[in-house]
């Protein structure tokens, strides 16, 4: 069995008298997308904060290729390949498409910022995932949920990233524009990078994953292989309803 890409063992985080986890031990392999489903609250965006670099555990440890890992800011946990495409997907809508996929990242040559090399190398990271995007100088404003969503996703795996954390992509979006979205989830898995998805839409679970985690109360409560459970045992464990 291939070594877990990242690792929880027993994290447990509290705000003040709120237990947001505990003892939430599950990995996540390459080459895979991970689901982690849930109800609102049960802990998810909480345990993906611990993996980004937002929070840090208060015990329990986070393995990255085995080793303990603390992250002390996001722009650490980016430092080691890992990258988060959060639900309000951070974009910068008055700023062009090259700008917000180099948005404190920025390359400069000679002390000035090198807006032609960004401008070239933000072209080819579109083209190289096939993403449906107008031209790399258009303003974000201008753009669709779906392109929205794809110039997020693009600029978490065009920097050498090893996990993609995805919270909620499809969310506000349509029927096609899901579709899209779908397939270059599935484009990232297939080039190597795992993928941790949160979804409440467990047909898109099931249509995509190959790993489930559940987390209820803060706990994580079961886990299954995604081609040896249903999307009602999934549902089952998240109530309850089913035991683990």
């Amino acid at each position: 069995m291939s070594t877990p890409i990242i690792e929880a063992r027993d994290v447990s985080l509290s705000f003040g008298s709120v237990r947001a986890l505990r003892d939430v031990s599950l990995t996540i392999g390459p080459g895979e997308i991970t689901a982690l489903v849930g109800d609102n609250g049960a802990g998810k965006s909480t345990l993906v904060r611990c993996f980004s670099g937002v929070h840090r555990p208060q015990s329990g440890t986070v393995l990255l290729d085995d080793r303990p890992v603390s992250f002390s800011s996001p722009e650490a946990a980016r430092s080691q390949g890992i990258e988060t495409v959060h639900q309000n997907l951070a974009l910068v809508e008055d700023l062009t498409v090259w700008q917000n996929l180099f948005l404190n990242r920025e390359l400069t040559r000679f002390g000035m910022l090198d807006r032609r090399r960004m401008r070239r190398d933000a072209a080819r990271m579109v083209s190289e995932l096939a993403v449906n995007v107008p031209e790399v100088t258009s303003r974000v404003r201008r753009l669709s949920g779906g392109q929205r969503q794809a110039v997020s996703i693009c600029r978490a795996a065009g920097f050498s990233s090893r996990l993609v954390i995805m919270d909620e992509p499809t969310a506000a979006l349509g029927v096609q524009e899901t579709k899209k979205v779908e397939e270059l989830i599935v484009r990232l898995r297939d080039e190597g990078h795992a993928v941790l998805l949160i979804s409440h839409n467990f047909a898109q679970v099931m249509r995509l994953s190959q790993q489930v985690w559940v987390m209820r109360a803060g706990q994580c409560v079961a886990g299954r292989r995604t081609e040896q459970t249903t999307g009602e045992e999934i549902v089952g464990l998240i109530t309850g309803a089913v035991a683990a």
